[in-house]
């Protein structure tokens, strides 16, 4: 036999291996095929589904966007656990087909095959951030909008994704199996989703992708209090070192590959100390807390509609028109003085503790003052419409909580028989949600109570056409609004059937 001595192939001459072209030719398959994969197109499906069921009514058409932009955090979880496996699903194609001995007479080398897999994972970050922005300027977009966004929390879903997408790259990497990224989500979901609790935010929390701090009370957009930039620059360095470290493990040795290793590692740690800092309120946002808080006067602007002021923070001045056609309606309908009588609606919030915690707000005792919190929309309605009708009728916010005689059926026709559903209303205004029996009654401050028999006379005058009882108001105002007037007397006056047992609040 005889040895036959042929030219190498082409593909393992000794000259380069492969350059940037190669590269980011590589990188749009794999793009391409990362996007059409079926786990990324059923989260792309599902999160924009998501976005547009929720979006539609959220805060009820009123948001703020100092909310909004904390909302768009939680739906690209999905998107990055799904890019998670399936890109470290495409690293590990080669080892399960059996073609990894045949990558040797490439061009492209492992690591550079490597920054390939990391670059497909950025058009699934930017078009998570497409997501995150239509979503954001739909809420914008939206009349009753107010505040501002900070572009650091908008900035967290796509580097989320980002994140997942580079270490499912890295695990592939490191552990050659396909059950390592399916194990890593499983982990991932139980530490991000059922292991999330309501305790409070500390600089722990911060580590994960995404820190919500769930609140009912809307805070000015100044007075957050979140390192959301120290977070948004923790989660790009995590994203970029976990990448470079993918490539360094792969191979790639090189002075610039080690550089970016070292550079992005100290960019997370600095940005993971940082924002840790930053989670205990500095003395400054601490005295604007207390200040807004006690004393909002001193921060808040006011204007005159109608015959009545109305006192905002300067984000929500906008609102004053929606307020006042309110205030407009239920005095409309009122009788004697108070027909005429000039409201001062002021802004208050309890911002002391943060967005972790909500705090009760106190009626005021001052006469002719009513209280409007930072949310609008929905059940806020009625609930604002409710302390207007109270100052209305008793002469001021905790006289009207005080409330346990007849007064209260002339404090609830007016607030809701100017509505378009005023038993749905009552229905929404009440704790229980009833439309019978007793029940308590919420309001911006301490809320009211409804008694049973209250409860069927304003639900018979609700039924009644509004200007036959408005007439009947308005001619026995001072006998409806006398303090010690009894629900069969109020019934009586207005034309509708009393109750059978006495008032009674106990």
């Amino acid at each position: 036999m005889s040895t036959v001595l042929t030219a190498a192939p082409a593909g393992v001459d000794s000259g380069p291996r492969g350059g940037v072209r190669a590269v980011l030719a590589l990188a749009r398959f794999e793009a391409r095929r990362l996007l059409l994969s079926i786990p990324v197109v059923v989260a792309f499906v599902g999160y924009v589904a998501w976005v547009v069921w929720r979006t539609r009514t959220s805060w009820d058409g009123y948001p703020a966007l100092q909310d909004v932009d904390r909302a768009t955090q939680q739906g690209p979880l999905l998107v990055g656990l799904a890019v998670l496996v399936c890109a470290g699903s495409a690293v590990l194609r080669s080892l399960r087909h059996g073609t990894e001995d045949y990558f040797a007479i490439q061009v492209v080398e492992p690591w550079r095959r490597t920054v390939a897999h990391v670059l497909s994972v950025v058009p699934v970050a930017l078009l998570t951030a497409v997501c995150v922005a239509g979503q954001f300027l739909w809420e914008a977009a939206k009349p009753g909008a107010v505040g501002g966004g900070s572009p650091a929390e908008l900035l967290v879903g796509p580097l989320t994704v980002l994140l997942f997408g580079t270490l499912g790259v890295l695990l592939a990497r490191v552990v050659r199996s396909p059950l390592a990224a399916p194990l890593l989500v499983v982990c991932l979901l139980f530490t991000l989703v059922l292991g999330t609790g309501t305790g409070s935010v500390d600089g722990l929390s911060w580590l994960a992708p995404v820190v919500s701090e769930g609140s009912a009370t809307t805070l000015p957009s100044d007075l957050l209090g979140r390192p959301a930039a120290w977070h948004a620059v923790y989660l790009a360095g995590a994203a970029l070192c976990v990448a470079f470290l993918a490539v360094l493990i792969a191979g790639g040795r090189r002075p610039t590959v080690r550089a970016g290793v070292a550079l992005t590692l100290a960019v997370a740690v600095a940005g993971g100390i940082l924002q840790a800092g930053g989670v205990e309120p500095s003395p400054e946002l601490t005295a604007a807390r207390e200040r807004v808080s006690v004393a909002p006067e001193k921060e808040q602007t006011c204007v005159e509609r109608g015959r009545s002021t109305y006192c905002a923070f300067p984000e929500w001045e906008p609102r004053a028109g929606t307020w006042a056609a309110v205030v407009d309606h239920v005095q409309s309908l009122a009788g004697g003085a108070a027909h005429e009588r000039r409201l001062v609606v002021r802004q208050r919030i309890d911002a002391r503790y943060g967005l972790g915690d909500d705090t009760a707000i106190p009626a005021l005792t001052a006469p002719h003052q009513v209280t409007v919190g930072t949310a609008w929309g929905g059940n806020r309605v009625p609930e604002f419409s409710t302390a207007v009708a109270a100052v209305l009728v008793t002469g001021s916010e905790q006289a009207g909580s005080e409330v346990c005689d007849g007064r209260m059926v002339t404090i609830m026709w007016l607030s809701l028989s100017w509505q378009d559903e005023p038993v749905n209303a009552l229905r929404r205004v009440r704790l229980d949600d009833s439309v019978e029996g007793s029940a308590v009654v919420l309001s911006p401050t301490d809320p009211l109570t409804m008694t049973e028999g209250q409860t069927d006379v304003v639900r018979e005058l609700l039924e009644k056409p509004r200007p036959d009882v408005a007439e009947r108001v308005k001619a026995h105002w001072a006998e409806l609004t006398a303090p010690g007037v009894t629900t069969a007397e109020a019934a009586g006056l207005l034309g509708v059937t009393a109750p059978r047992t006495a008032d009674s609040c106990e």
